[in-house]
């Protein structure tokens, strides 16, 4: 029994000391360490405000913007559906309503009852933008109207001054989105944890932007843009550097690099070319 009791006690000793041996460790790790916790977002410059979104919310963002690229719209329109996004739904495409509106669904909470399409439609981003702007254009002198007064006539809300608050953030994006604002947009992002896969960026910009004279190969996607549309595809890659582990984004003499999250920096990128890096296998 005494032989027992000792083997105990020093199996016991042995296990505290080496559970405080990995304490000490992993203390000295957490104190040694230089780098800071990265906080993923997305910033949109506005004068001396720069508008801050979520990686999600600038991705639903991007689409709005595109599609109103795609359609011809002016950059005001991108403003306004963005804006009124932000009211409706925060930029998450939401499959529930609220009690003045239950079967209100999606992007632009649209309802089913009031024709705008199927809850599986509007549950649709690309569908539910759409039909946000079929209703847009069809107002008159829309670009002069204010954000209440353009998203109130489309949307028939029961708090229409609610989309005012978020004009600036919507202004911001829509400018850098649909390229009006050149370098603007960035986020910060942590690593990508899996390897990208270019043919899914190429399908994701057609569904997007439509058809465009991008080509896929190896781990890069290449379009032919130039202008603000190209501006419009980069920004758009970057939006959506989290969902499709894109890592680089090159467009006419500058280049965003997600390692580092420095922005956007001067580098020797051709005009008329987008081109689009995603990761490697970790």
């Amino acid at each position: 029994m005494a032989n027992a009791r000792r083997l105990r006690r020093t199996l016991t000793v042995l296990v505290a000391l080496a559970l405080a041996g990995v304490g000490i460790y992993i203390t000295s790790l957490v104190l040694n360490r230089n780098d800071k916790p990265i906080v993923e977002g997305c910033t949109a410059p506005l004068g001396d405000s720069p508008q801050q979104l979520a990686t999600d919310q600038t991705a639903n963002a991007s689409l709005i913007a595109a599609i109103s690229v795609r359609r011809g719209l002016p950059p005001r329109a991108a403003t306004i559906a963005i804006a009124t996004a932000l009211q409706e739904s925060k930029l998450r495409n939401l499959s529930y309503g609220d009690s003045a509106g239950p079967d209100s669904r999606g992007l632009f909470q649209q309802r089913p009852s009031q024709g705008w399409g199927t809850e599986a439609q509007i549950m649709d981003p690309e569908y539910a933008t759409n039909a946000f702007y079929d209703g847009l254009v069809k107002i008159s002198g829309y670009q002069d109207l204010s954000i209440t007064e353009a998203a109130q006539k489309v949307q028939r809300s029961g708090f229409p001054e609610a989309y005012a608050q978020h004009e600036d953030t919507g202004r911001a994006f829509a400018s850098a989105l649909t390229g009006q604002s050149q370098a603007a947009l960035t986020c910060t992002l942590r690593k990508p944890d899996a390897a990208g896969d270019p043919s899914a960026v190429k399908s994701q910009l057609t569904r997007a932007f439509g058809a465009l004279p991008a080509t896929a190969g190896g781990r890069t996607v290449t379009v032919r843009a130039q202008g603000t549309q190209g501006w419009s595809v980069a920004q758009w890659a970057v939006a959506n550097a989290k969902a499709l582990a894109i890592t680089e984004v090159d467009c006419s003499g500058h280049s965003w690099i997600r390692d580092g999250n420095k922005g956007w920096t001067d580098s020797a990128a051709p005009d008329g070319t987008v081109t689009v890096t995603v990761a490697a296998a970790p």
